[in-house]
């Protein structure tokens, strides 16, 4: 089995990689690993021209995986993304032909702009790893990622994501502005050539597969997987929440827990890493009432004060 030293070998060289195309956003590229070790699926929010597509295509070239890309409209029917079975006349009978939803990288680029009938196309793919086609069930292949970007202040034209839908994506992530030093520097980078067209992967397929398996080994204290549901629970009891965290919140806090402890280089989980994930993980999971919305108070907010509050277990 690949071993921790592995793992953050590889996670370094990722890392690294990446870094020749997207300035900074350090934190960002290791959130998106923790997601791609855990099997789990990442939606970036933010305005236009931050680097969304720029962030997601880097990291699919880097894995050295079969990548597409969908670029989601009102009129882009279920069919179109996960393909459909043709009649033919040769054989007289109906062959499959693929969509791009059968991929191992998928960039669903401004996903909200799509209806929730062809946003739902993916939910089967994302949760089950496998696509239903006229009766017939095909398994995607392995590993198998969903890079899902959209803005969120352009609205008029765009169908808001259903919860169920949120709550398939392990991971929201935010890029935010550069720093000016960040952006002078991304001037300079992009001015005579585009550094993504060159980018070479640096892991295969079979490979990430193996350190996906060995993250599942990362060792769990008790009182830190009681740590993690408590934190959880505390976003069902919370005043200012109508609707907390589902169990499913937990289970992605905790392996994604074991996944940052190992590209960390350590085989077994402290307490500060579900505290560092939890915003991350939990706040598009819960919905907080209309007054606190009044109030200013957002969903962000509401995830850190409980994460602030809750005990954390100490070595005896």
């Amino acid at each position: 089995m690949t071993s921790i030293t592995e793992i953050q070998r590889t996670a370094n060289q990722i890392r690294a990689n990446i870094a020749r195309v997207i300035v900074g956003k350090s934190d960002v590229v290791d959130l998106a690993l923790v997601a791609l070790l855990c099997e789990g699926h990442i939606l970036f929010e933010d305005v236009p021209g931050i680097g969304k597509t720029t962030l997601a295509k880097a990291l699919a070239k880097s894995l050295g995986c079969e990548f597409r890309r969908i670029q989601f409209t009102p009129d882009l029917l279920p069919s179109d993304v996960t393909g459909l079975a043709v009649y033919n006349q040769k054989t007289q009978d109906f062959e499959y032909r693929a969509g791009p939803l059968m991929t191992q990288v998928l960039l669903a680029d401004e996903i909200n702009r799509a209806t929730p009938r062809t946003q739902s196309a993916l939910l089967e793919a994302m949760q089950e790893r496998q696509i239903t086609v006229d009766g017939a069930t095909r398994a995607l292949p392995r590993p198998f990622l969903v890079l899902a970007t959209q803005n969120p202040i352009e609205l008029e034209g765009t169908f808001p994501l259903p919860e169920a839908q949120v709550d398939r994506f392990m991971i929201k992530l935010k890029l935010g502005y550069p720093t000016q030093a960040e952006e002078n520097a991304i001037i300079l980078r992009f001015e005579r050539e585009e550094p993504l067209e060159n980018l070479a992967a640096v892991v295969d397929a079979p490979a990430i597969t193996e350190m996906q398996r060995a993250v599942r080994a990362v060792r769990v204290e008790a009182s830190v997987r009681e740590y993690i549901v408590r934190v959880v629970h505390a976003t069902r009891a919370h005043a200012s929440v109508e609707l907390g965290a589902s169990p499913r919140g937990s289970l992605f806090l905790y392996r994604a827990a074991q996944a940052l402890a190992a590209i960390r280089g350590r085989a077994f989980v402290i307490p500060d890493e579900p505290k560092y994930l939890a915003p991350f993980i939990l706040t598009h999971r819960i919905i907080i009432g209309a007054q606190t919305r009044l109030r200013g108070r957002s969903a962000e907010q509401i995830v850190k004060e409980i994460v602030d509050s809750a005990p954390v277990p100490v070595e005896q």
